[in-house]
């Protein structure tokens, strides 16, 4: 079986300059140029049987383009939503550090009305394990969401511990490709983005 994760196109918070997290900012006119060329590189170098995406409009937009050129069922899945931010969502980033400073909190705790490490985590694990059950072993899925899930499904996928501090990072529109063979996890592309937009 094969994954693509893919982030979604560059979004309207990316020129404000915001913290994004659970605010649902829609795609930049460039993210969705970033979105279809991605889905045209998609379609001509994978047959894709599933596209599981965020409910946040920046990835539904993104999986929309990619859906276009592959014709591939849409997947809603609230589980992989962004980072809850909790108040900090489309905050300016002075105003952040300013009224909300960084706090060290254990994994099960958290501050700000964000949720914890631990339940950030939980999720990618539960939306891999979804991922790995519900497709045969021949088939190319892809999942479209955003930069801090995929660096937990990275977590998840590799069995790191869940203090792990390594962190992937992810370009709009960076496709991840990974297979599973039997008790084999293998990466083959990381953050490979297929146009220069």
């Amino acid at each position: 079986m094969k994954l693509l994760v893919i982030r979604h196109g560059e979004s309207e918070a990316d020129i404000l300059d915001v913290h994004e997290g659970r605010a649902d900012f829609e795609l930049t006119e460039r993210g969705h140029r970033q979105a279809e060329a991605m889905g045209e590189f998609v379609s001509r170098t994978y047959q894709i049987a599933k596209i599981y995406h965020s409910t946040l409009k920046r990835a539904a937009q993104t999986a929309s383009h990619l859906a276009a050129k592959t014709q591939a069922p849409l997947i809603p899945e609230e589980r992989l939503m962004e980072f809850n931010n909790g108040l900090i969502a489309g905050l300016q980033r002075d105003v952040v550090r300013t009224k909300y400073p960084w706090v060290k909190v254990p994994l099960h705790a958290s501050v700000y009305q964000q949720e914890s490490m631990l339940e950030f985590r939980s999720r990618a694990e539960y939306m891999l394990s979804k991922l790995l059950w519900e497709n045969n072993g021949e088939s190319t899925v892809a999942v479209v969401t955003h930069g801090g899930m995929i660096t937990q499904l990275y977590r998840a996928f590799f069995r790191l511990p869940l203090d792990s501090e390594f962190a992937f990072r992810t370009g709009d529109t960076g496709i991840h490709e990974w297979a599973v063979d039997g008790n084999s996890r293998i990466l083959i592309k990381a953050n490979h983005i297929p146009h220069n937009l």
